[in-house]
């Protein structure tokens, strides 16, 4: 008796598998569509005379190929072992306590890169993230959350020691220009 329920699991745990399978296959082509679209539009600088095997967008061109290509592999192998009946356990793993972060760190890091940079100075912007990325990890989304009181704190000195040592190495010492 105990064969057919091992057998179900293992059948459910597959099905689940295919289907993040699919779900990041399309993220990968997506992405890589999109990062070979942005690389094949990029200046050539031909004015410059700058060599065509040295513009700055071939190397993301051949990068975002290679994901897009990549993206198509993972989604044809998935397709062709696709069990059925694993969309509850999909949506299941979606609603899971892992999925809930990994969807917290995307949104934080999208309204960071989105919202915050560019519209306030950049030191301050990755502070606010940083801050935010502690307090939120350390206390909401934590396992065993810690002291409110005392997170705050650290997460305070962290974000500001880093933001303004960012800001001072990649401003300063490299001389990149920062948003």
């Amino acid at each position: 008796m105990s064969m057919p329920d091992s057998q179900d699991a293992t059948r459910t745990e597959d099905a689940i598998r295919v289907r993040a399978d699919v779900i990041t296959a399309i993220v990968w082509i997506a992405l890589g569509l999109t990062i070979t679209y942005l690389s094949w539009t990029m200046d050539r600088l031909e004015i410059r005379r700058i060599h065509p095997s040295t513009i700055p967008g071939l190397v993301p061109l051949f990068l975002g190929a290679g994901l897009t290509l990549c993206g198509v592999l993972l989604a044809v192998r998935s397709v062709r072992l696709e069990v059925k009946g694993a969309g509850a356990a999909l949506l299941r793993l979606l609603l899971s306590w892992p999925s809930v972060r990994v969807g917290a760190v995307l949104a934080m890091a999208l309204f960071y890169t989105l919202v915050l940079v560019g519209r306030m100075p950049f030191w301050l912007a990755s502070a606010l993230f940083i801050f935010t990325f502690i307090v939120l990890f350390e206390t909401v989304l934590a396992d065993r959350p810690g002291s409110l009181r005392r997170t705050l704190f650290w997460a305070f000195v962290v974000a500001l020691a880093a933001g303004i040592g960012v800001h001072y190495v990649f401003g300063q010492v490299f001389l990149v220009r920062l948003p």
